[in-house]
């Protein structure tokens, strides 16, 4: 379910395209890695992300999906990424188990906290 506007205030994370918020979540549910912020795929709005060709596969965390963000008629090309299959060794590294979590690229997604 969508939090409702204003219901993360305080104490929350959002990514930003514009003025339209694209995913936002609680910080403790954020994934902070490699200086990036992921959110749980539940926090992020629906249709917003469309899949890329874009390959990528990083050494540890495994195969990663790029995904074009869309915002009304503006198209981010490879504006985020997850990595629907982490490495076991990945989760284990980071202490949780982040399948799916979106990440945004900053400079073109404002990431607010």
């Amino acid at each position: 379910m969508w939090p409702a506007k204003g219901s993360i205030r305080g104490n929350g994370m959002k990514a930003v395209v514009g003025e339209t918020v694209v995913a936002e979540t609680a910080n403790e549910a954020v994934v902070r890695i490699e200086g990036n912020a992921y959110f749980p795929p539940d926090s992020v709005v629906a249709g917003v992300l469309l899949d890329s060709p874009t390959p990528y596969t990083c050494p540890w965390k495994g195969r990663a999906q790029y995904h074009d963000v869309v915002v009304g008629g503006t198209v981010l090309r490879d504006g985020a990424w997850s990595y629907p299959d982490i490495k076991e060794s990945a989760a284990a590294r980071v202490g949780r188990d982040f399948s799916g979590y979106v990440a945004f690229d900053g400079r073109q997604v404002r990431i607010e906290s």
